[in-house]
């Protein structure tokens, strides 16, 4: 999973400019190294008409990101200043509007270490035949739906993201996995092409704190490890990786039991 996986761009011929189109966003939220992207690109390749965004994209300009002013290092996990939450707002307002990535973005994704973390081929296909003939019903009638994927690990911080989200999932991963998992990268690259390494004790003393502080009144009593979703994210469905026996595969099993669920709705 090492190339990069380009955005799909809808309409994709003139005969389906006619279809009325109905863009349903699937957030994937959970804490740095969660599996976020992973599952997100797992399900960009079973949802048919599905499109992919990356939170990390909106970061603003290394410059501007701010000084933390305890340890005095970039900190580039305080909901507040971590994202441009205008742009990113704008973005999916288009994003829904239009139902395609507007041309002009450009994701550094591609440029960061990919982990891979496969999906057996029985589960993939069984559930990409699934949606694909949901398309041809949803087609008959003259409608499509647009799946656009956003994964983010401050994904449920800000309301007007949170309200645009029509899907809502949390990857839940603990502490010691989440502290080996940010170790073993060999950092972050930059939309300026840079490479961000943590400085010593970055997990410890700013990402992970960030994060709770990120969550706090989302999950009971502050508890990010434990606690169950209260209401302040609507119908927020928690997985957690390390508690299904199938790992990967369950994981996407669920998601796309979340995402057939959304389906009916519509």
């Amino acid at each position: 999973m090492s190339d990069e996986i380009m955005p799909r761009e809808y309409p994709a011929s003139p005969g389906e400019t006619e279809l009325k189109t109905r863009v349903v966003i699937v957030g994937i939220g959970g804490a740095t190294c969660s599996g976020k992207t992973t599952l997100a690109k797992h399900l960009l390749r079973i949802l048919p008409n599905s499109l992919l965004i990356h939170q990390d994209d909106f970061a603003p300009p290394q410059e501007l990101v701010p000084i933390h002013p305890k340890y005095n290092v970039q900190d580039w996990d305080a909901p507040e200043g971590a994202i441009d939450w205008p742009r990113l707002e704008a973005f999916l307002t288009s994003v829904k509007a239009t139902a395609q990535i507007p041309a002009e973005h450009r994701s550094h994704d591609h440029l960061n270490e990919q982990r891979d973390v496969p999906v057996g081929d029985a589960t993939a296909r069984r559930w990409k035949e699934v949606f694909e003939e949901a398309a041809k019903e949803w087609d008959a009638r003259g409608e499509r739906v647009v799946w656009a994927l956003l994964d983010g690990f401050l994904l449920y911080w800000d309301k007007e993201v949170v309200d645009s989200l029509d899907v809502r999932i949390f990857l839940r991963v603990p502490y010691d996995v989440l502290r080996k998992r940010r170790e073993e990268r060999h950092g972050y690259h930059t939309a300026e092409g840079s490479l961000w390494r943590d400085p010593p004790n970055y997990f410890d003393q700013i990402v992970y704190p960030a994060y709770v502080r990120a969550h706090t009144g989302v999950f009971l009593d502050g508890d990010v490890e434990n606690g169950r979703p209260t209401d302040k994210v609507k119908d927020l469905v928690v997985l957690e990786p390390l508690k299904v026996e199938s790992g990967m595969d369950g994981i996407v099993e669920r998601a796309c039991e979340v995402i057939g669920e959304t389906l009916k709705k519509l």
